[in-house]
């Protein structure tokens, strides 16, 4: 009875995740080409997901404030999130955690240059902050979201967002006028 129980306590912790959906380990999204690590194809539909940002245009240093959402009452258990240049396959930027659903993930050796989700637990929404590097041209963030095993959508793309290079912005994005006056006696 003892070997019974054993044999049906290893069965459970080795296929019962797979068999009742998202597995709790070893599921991932590769960070060049966003796909998961399991054999399904990626839905051609428009997907029921939205990433939103907190402005338009950024200086190096700003921190944007990036927000994947559902778009129905569909939810997500996991996601692969990065910044891209337009045309680019690099993650730029890194991201701050600040959700407690996020973790930050290593790509091309730069620490925190992805989100992902730090558990499987249905999400409606998740917020983390990136911050913007030098010498980066226009870019989108882009996503991977993973609804269950059998539903994911790849490429899912943010508005553009513009460097402006200018020294007038601060930190926060927003910019902040210099007034010189020059006084000739």
């Amino acid at each position: 009875m003892r070997r019974h129980s054993c044999f049906v306590f290893l069965f459970c912790a080795i296929f019962l995740p797979r068999i009742l959906g998202f597995p709790q380990t070893n599921t991932s999204i590769d960070c060049d080409s966003l796909l998961p690590n399991y054999e399904a194809e990626p839905q051609t539909s428009a997907p029921p997901y939205l990433i939103a940002v907190s402005f338009d245009n950024f200086e190096p240093g700003n921190e944007i404030q990036v927000t994947l959402e559902a778009l129905k009452d569909v939810g997500f258990k996991g996601f692969n999130l990065q910044a891209r240049e337009i045309e680019g396959d690099v993650p730029v930027g890194t991201f701050k955690i600040t959700d407690p659903n996020t973790k930050g993930l290593e790509c091309h050796n730069v620490t925190n240059s992805a989100v992902s989700h730090a558990n499987s637990d249905v999400k409606q929404k998740v917020t983390t902050t990136w911050i913007a590097p030098r010498d980066v041209r226009d870019l989108q963030f882009i996503a991977t979201v993973v609804q269950d095993l059998e539903k994911f959508w790849v490429g899912i793309q943010s508005k553009t967002l513009t460097p402006t290079h200018s020294e007038s912005v601060n930190g926060t994005g927003k910019s902040k006028r210099r007034v010189c006056f020059e006084c000739i006696c």
